[in-house]
């Protein structure tokens, strides 16, 4: 299985950075982490739809797309760990894509195969992308038994 973070917006150098660095490199899966920005000033929804076309045209040939949305199911790590262990199982190879600040576009939302929230609050999308690194690793961790997690 190889694993792929598509994410809108480019993450500077800074602690932002560090933590999505710590985690993508304890992850021991292949992993790719890839970033599309639209530098032209669009309105917001122009921006969500341009937004929306890059991270699909980012997306890998065969790839299972994996929208983060926060109103998709929001799973335990536990849980997580159990979807990505199936995902691994049936040889899928899931494209974790997360949207800019307008959020994702609705052509995106339809291709996912999951849509998947990191809960009910809002987070910056920047955040979003170290957050859900790390609830990968932590999904290896329990795959692996490891005891990193704790309940």
């Amino acid at each position: 299985m190889r694993l792929h973070v598509i994410a809108v917006g480019r993450q500077k150098p800074g602690p932002l950075k560090d933590v999505e660095s710590l985690y993508a490199k304890r992850i021991k899966f292949p992993l790719t982490i890839r970033e599309v920005e639209e530098r032209r000033k669009l309105s917001p929804a122009e921006m969500k739809e341009r937004e929306g076309d890059l991270l699909l045209a980012a997306l890998p040939k065969g790839a299972m797309l994996v929208a983060l949305d926060g109103r998709g199911t929001a799973l335990s790590s536990t849980g997580l760990a159990e979807k990505l262990g199936a995902w691994r199982d049936s040889g899928a190879d899931p494209a974790f894509v997360l949207g800019g600040a307008e959020g994702l576009a609705d052509a995106v939302l339809k291709a996912a195969k999951f849509k998947l929230s990191l809960g009910t609050m809002t987070w910056p999308h920047l955040l979003a992308r170290g957050m859900l690194l790390e609830q990968l690793y932590r999904a290896q961790q329990i795959l692996d038994g490891h005891p990193y997690h704790r309940e």
